[in-house]
């Protein structure tokens, strides 16, 4: 959420400001979902950026208010976007805890949007097709979804958001992906 923020306050176009404050927005509500989901479970998630995330803000951050910024931002949240989702495929295909499966099935679909949204380092600011709500679910709304439907649910690590939400959420899915395989 704070790389969202922060392209609010530094980005230099439009879109790349739409695309972090739907950044912020998403992840809140996801937030929100892995801390009750992490809590159930007795996962502790990261208070704080890891030092590799901390390394990349800061390295888009020196080049705020230039369209450098919005270049390097989009790249970062392209490749933390995509490292979610990759985490996410392997839940739902891998993971043995059903509640995670499913909040894993329930953020499939919101990171995928934002991967669209940055894909390549290029802004597309497309927001009309940003899911109004995002629900985790307890599994019930998971196994009415076509199979052929995108399910989005943010391995708990998606939570948090942003270039430096997702990279805490890389932390958390690998935390709880390990308690998973135990």
């Amino acid at each position: 959420m704070a790389a969202g923020r922060d392209a609010g306050k530094n980005a230099t176009t439009a879109c790349v400001k739409k695309v972090g404050a739907v950044l912020v927005r998403d992840h809140t509500k996801l937030d929100a979902a892995t801390r009750a989901l992490a809590d159930k479970l007795g996962v502790d998630l990261p208070t704080a950026p890891s030092p590799e995330q901390q390394r990349i803000l800061a390295s888009v951050m020196a080049k705020a208010g230039t369209g450098a910024y919005d270049v390097a931002w989009l790249k970062a949240q392209d490749a933390a976007h995509t490292k979610t989702l990759d985490m996410i495929d392997h839940q739902i295909a891998e993971g043995r805890e059903a509640s995670v499966t499913a909040a894993a099935k329930a953020a499939r679909p919101v990171v995928a949007h934002h991967l669209s949204m940055v894909r390549g380092g290029t802004c597309h600011e497309d927001t009309a097709h940003v899911p109004n709500s995002i629900h985790a679910g307890n599994g019930g709304q998971v196994a009415l979804a076509d199979e052929g439907v995108p399910a989005f649910v943010a391995v708990p690590a998606m939570a948090v958001g942003g270039m430096l939400v997702a990279g805490a959420a890389f932390w958390a899915a690998g935390r709880i992906r390990r308690n998973d395989i135990r």
